[in-house]
C-alpha cells in the first residue's frame, strides 16, 4: 500500500510509520519539520520502504506544490493517509499571543487540512484518511487548564473529519477521526508533568495501524475516543 504518514518522527507518529515499514509491500512517506528527525528515522529503516519529507505546516501554502509534486514521483495513488502531526503550547488562554495561538491553529488544524485537499486528487474509492485528534477536543469530556488552543484545534478537526465523510462519500474515500487519551509521549509529559500514561506510543500505535487498514470497513465520518483514562 500507499501511504502517507504526516508528523511522524517523533512519539506515536514514529511508531506508526515503523510499523507500517516492517510490511515489505507498504510504501510509507513521512513528514516532519524536523530534518535531523527525518534522516534518523531513514537510518532505522531496514528495507528501505520509508520516504522522507520535510515539510512546516504553519507555513505550508509556500510549500504545497512542491510537495504534491513529491508525492506523485512517488506514488500513483495514495490509500491511506494518517494526520498525527500536533503543536503544543501549555499557557492559560489569557497569556497567549496571537502569535502562538496561530502556530497552534496552522499545524493541527489549518495545515492539516491543506494536506488532505493536496492529497485527495491522488485518492480512489477505498482510499481511507484517519486524522488523529485529542480528548482534549472530544465534545464533553474532561477540558484541563493550559490546553484551550490545543484543544480547539483538535476539536475542529474531529469537526472537519465528519464534514469530509460526508463530502467525498461519492467518491469513496473514508474518513475517520481517532481521538486519543493519555499516551506515554513527550507531548503528554509537557502537558502533565509528573503523570505517567497507562498506554505506551507503540502500544497506541498498533491500534491506529490497524484501525488505518481494517476500520475503513466499518466505520465512516466517526469521531471515536481511544481512552483508558484522561488524562
Amino acid at each position: 500500500m500507499n501511504i502517507i504518514v504526516n508528523g511522524g518522527t517523533r512519539g506515536i507518529g514514529k511508531e506508526i510509520v515503523l510499523l507500517l515499514a516492517e510490511n515489505e509491500s507498504n510504501r510509507v512517506i513521512v513528514t516532519g519539520r524536523n530534518k535531523k528527525a527525518l534522516k534518523q528515522l531513514s537510518s532505522l529503516d531496514g528495507s528501505g520502504n520509508i520516504i522522507t519529507y520535510s515539510i512546516d505546516l504553519a507555513s505550508f501554502d509556500e510549500q504545497e506544490k512542491d510537495f504534491r509534486k513529491s508525492v506523485v514521483s512517488c506514488f500513483k495513488h495514495v490509500d491511506i493517509l494518517i494526520n498525527t502531526a500536533g503543536s503544543l503550547i501549555t499557557k492559560d488562554f489569557m497569556d497567549f499571543t496571537s502569535g502562538e495561538a496561530r502556530e497552534i491553529m496552522e499545524t493541527n488544524f489549518i495545515g492539516t487540512a491543506a494536506v488532505i485537499r493536496t492529497l485527495k486528487p491522488l485518492m480512489t474509492r477505498g482510499s481511507h484518511i484517519v486524522n488523529i485528534a485529542s480528548m482534549g477536543g472530544f465534545q464533553g469530556s474532561s477540558k484541563y487548564r493550559g490546553l484551550s488552543y490545543y484543544s480547539a484545534s483538535k476539536a475542529a478537526l474531529a469537526c472537519l473529519s465528519e464534514c469530509l465523510s460526508m463530502e467525498f462519500r461519492e467518491a469513496g474515500i473514508v474518513v475517520n477521526c481517532l481521538a486519543l487519551g493519555s499516551v506515554r509521549t513527550e507531548m503528554f509529559r509537557k502537558a502533565f508533568p509528573g503523570l505517567k500514561a497507562p498506554v505506551t506510543a507503540r502500544e497506541m500505535a498498533e491500534l491506529i495501524v490497524d484501525f488505518a487498514i481494517r476500520g475503513k470497513k466499518f466505520y465512516n465520518g466517526k469521531v471515536i475516543p481511544v481512552a483508558f483514562s484522561n488524562p
